[in-house]
């Protein structure tokens, strides 16, 4: 009977080492995924760097809080805005975390997750602009806008009559209606708000007209990955499920904002 239950316990313990080696297995499997996640770096308060070099802002925060809830390790870089789409197809890294709208034409390039926050753009100008901010009221007139950007587009396609100017960043266009070299910049009002309406600079400017949404100006924002690559979406979107739920979203959110995106 010794015998007997000594070969018990022998087997009990070959069978929790197993146990314990496969689990070590599975773990290290999972911490040895990564990914790399590419945002802009120069669109504050979405993602900028820092005095040493650093990428912060609220995309970046996000996507931090998208991989530990997807126990994954991630590597953030900074991908000029023009790029950012190609170097994803390029496989240069796995997803864009920057605040990109959901558009038909962007569906076709790439994947995108659920919603994560709205956009509005809106015109920016000299205070006592006349409000009507239509194709036919701005004919003639120098507009400042991103190049690559959905607000390009949408300029692009309505407003051709307009003198319309592109440049590699928001900050570009705003330095240059400052300046008087451009007579409206359009873009995030967001963006707008919290970054350019704050400075002395904009102490003479205003919003005009009205706020502008859907179509070519998309519907929100998404996370966006390479074409059928379904696995990772699904894990995205319920990393964002779950940042949404247990209160993380509105902490990062609060951090930059006065008020809710979605």
């Amino acid at each position: 009977m010794t015998v007997s239950m000594s070969k018990s316990r022998l087997d009990r313990r070959f069978a929790l080492t197993l146990l314990l080696g496969a689990g070590l297995a599975l773990s290290a499997q999972a911490q040895s995924v990564s990914y790399r996640i590419a945002t802009e770096g120069t669109y504050p308060p979405w993602s900028f760097k820092d005095a040493q070099g650093g990428l912060q802002g609220w995309d970046v925060d996000i996507a931090h809080a998208l991989c530990e809830k997807m126990k994954t390790r991630c590597e953030i870089v900074a991908q000029d805005w023009d790029g950012i789409i190609p170097g994803l197809m390029a496989r240069k890294f796995d997803l864009i975390v920057a605040s990109m709208a959901i558009t038909e034409q962007r569906r076709q390039r790439v994947d995108f997750s659920d919603k994560y926050k709205e956009t509005i753009s809106r015109f920016v100008a000299k205070k006592g602009a006349p409000d009507d901010t239509g194709p036919d009221a701005l004919k003639g007139k120098r507009i400042g806008v991103q190049r690559g950007s959905i607000q390009a587009a949408y300029l692009s396609q309505n407003y051709k009559a307009s003198d319309l100017k592109f440049y590699d960043t928001p900050q570009a266009a705003e330095l240059d209606l400052v300046a008087g070299r451009v007579d409206y910049i359009f873009g995030n009002m967001v963006t707008y708000f919290i970054g350019f309406m704050k400075t002395p600079e904009a102490a003479s400017f205003a919003f005009v007209g009205p706020e502008l949404k859907g179509g070519l100006l998309g519907d929100g924002n998404g996370i966006a990955v390479r074409k059928g690559d379904t696995a990772l979406l699904e894990k995205v979107n319920a990393a964002l499920a779950a940042i949404r739920a247990d209160g993380t979203y509105d902490r990062i959110t609060a951090k930059y904002f006065p008020f809710k995106l979605m």
